[in-house]
């Protein structure tokens, strides 16, 4: 792999055509180990970035590294102009964008606010398992944490912690959690696990909407600690099987099951999306496929 812990693409370099420089390849590949070994040697010293990603066992910082940029990229002279930098940083605080298959971005009804603002909050968050706020709305958790659902601002809002609430631009979340909050049922999580081929609607879940899988399947095929440390992260309940698997609660109706087995030389690595067998009593089909896209994609962050 050209690719070295930093992000510099060795393949389109004419110092590696040429024979004059080898690849650092991830950091932790042989290639990298070589590198470093090569750099004390000759320069008394490893390059910073590769040896922080070869200490934490990660392969590249941009992909792998939640503190990504650091101060060992801002204060170096390269391989990034601060720039770059710069527009890294501000834009991981962004939600990726979300999409429907035909690549039109997911709209939130007004009809959707009006008919929850026409029911009882009460009712609503005792079916849902969710909580009234006492300034109006529904507190949902989610995936370890609180969203408000605010009918009479037609907002919702998130925090960390103990901290304020914060008004919250991701479509997705909210489109899904008006869905759950006007559709969920009496029927209780059955605990019992299913694919998506084993649902009603299995159908739906091809071609264009196939369950979302790949990119994880990329970032976490080979590096299992990194998903685990990802799940927990989003209060995720560890299970014993595959390499790594985790129930995950997005809504409390609702658990999604993330198995993971890591790569080898024998067979590719592979992921897994089940569902509780009650998940159509709450979800219509497209709505579950949102929910393991916006699921997927907070691992991703998190990871």
């Amino acid at each position: 792999m050209p690719t070295g812990a930093c992000g510099i693409n060795c393949d389109v370099c004419k110092l590696k055509l040429a024979g004059i420089c080898s690849t650092c390849g991830p950091a932790r590949s042989q290639e990298a180990e070589a590198k470093l070994e090569a750099q004390e040697r000759l320069l008394g010293a490893p390059c910073p970035m590769l040896a922080c990603a070869r200490m934490n066992s990660l392969d590249y910082c941009m992909r792998d590294c939640k503190a990504f940029p650091c101060e060992n990229f801002s204060m170096g002279a390269y391989p990034f102009s601060q720039s770059f930098l710069d527009m890294q940083e501000r834009r991981r605080k962004q939600k990726p964008p979300a999409r429907t298959p035909q690549g039109a971005a997911f709209t939130v009804p007004d009809e959707f606010w009006d008919e929850l603002s026409q029911k009882k909050p009460e009712i609503v968050a005792g079916v849902s398992l969710s909580s009234v706020h006492p300034e109006g709305g529904i507190v949902v958790p989610h995936l370890g944490r609180e969203v408000l659902v605010h009918p009479g601002k037609r907002r919702i809002f998130q925090k960390e912690g103990a901290g304020a609430w914060q008004e919250a631009d991701y479509p997705l979340l909210e489109l899904l959690m008006l869905v759950y909050l006007l559709n969920v049922t009496d029927e209780p999580v059955q605990n019992d696990m299913v694919s998506s081929s084993e649902l009603k609607d299995a159908h739906f879940f091809q071609g264009p909407h196939v369950l979302k899988t790949a990119p994880l399947l990329e970032r976490f095929g080979n590096d299992a600690a990194a998903f685990k440390a990802a799940a927990r992260r989003l209060g995720g309940t560890p299970l014993d099987m595959a390499d790594a698997a985790f129930k995950f609660l997005p809504f409390p109706k609702v658990p999604l099951f993330y198995l993971l087995w890591e790569g080898d030389d024998e067979f590719p690595p592979d992921l897994k999306v089940l569902f509780d067998r009650s998940v159509e009593k709450h979800l219509s089909a497209d709505a579950i496929w949102g929910l393991v896209n916006l699921v997927s994609d907070e691992i991703l962050l998190e990871g």
